[in-house]
């Protein structure tokens, strides 16, 4: 405590032990920390939330948004692990929509190019597609980075294959291809 009463110094964030993976921990022989939870009463629901609308929605130049299927896949992931109620469906959707702009971006790079004429010069300038495709799939891959710390931290069961991220350029690549 300093003399004007503020606290400073002590541990920095993000400095210490990594955490492990609670598979980690429970191979190490750390037991895990199970809650009873009391009887739910008898609920009516639903395997999936619903999708959104707006993941739904034609896009202008006719074709349809992937991100309702983008949602659907990450949300069966996550159910097939038991971790489909500790991610939030937001961070789900926004996980979605962001893959779906992001193959939105690599579709008009493949049909415009990567150079575009500047609206007052005329001269050949970087397509603006370029940057927005950037900018999605760093936003991609900072979202799964959060849904998957998550299951990480709470997955008790090692698993091993395919993840809705290792999906995205095989997703890209159909639609390229008029399969998707």
């Amino acid at each position: 405590m300093a003399k004007d009463g503020t606290a400073r110094g002590g541990p920095r964030p993000g400095t210490g032990p990594k955490r492990k993976a609670l598979t980690d921990k429970i191979n190490d022989g750390a037991t895990a920390m199970v809650i009873d939870l009391p009887e739910p009463s008898s609920f009516e629901g639903a395997d999936m939330p619903p999708v959104k609308d707006y993941l739904k929605a034609k896009q202008k130049n006719g074709k349809d948004l992937c991100a309702a299927e983008v949602y659907e896949e990450t949300w069966r992931w996550l159910k097939a692990r038991g971790c489909d109620r500790l991610v939030s469906t937001q961070l789900i959707e926004q996980y979605a929509m962001s893959v779906s702009r992001w193959i939105q971006c690599e579709e008009c790079i493949s049909d415009y190019g990567f150079l575009a004429k500047h609206p007052t010069t005329g001269n050949a300038i970087a397509s603006p597609y370029v940057s927005m495709s950037q900018t999605y799939m760093k936003q991609v891959n900072q979202i799964w980075y959060q849904i998957y710390q998550i299951v990480r931290e709470n997955c008790s069961v090692e698993w091993r294959g395919a993840t809705p991220q290792d999906d995205v350029m095989e997703r890209l690549l159909r639609t390229r291809k008029g399969m998707g």
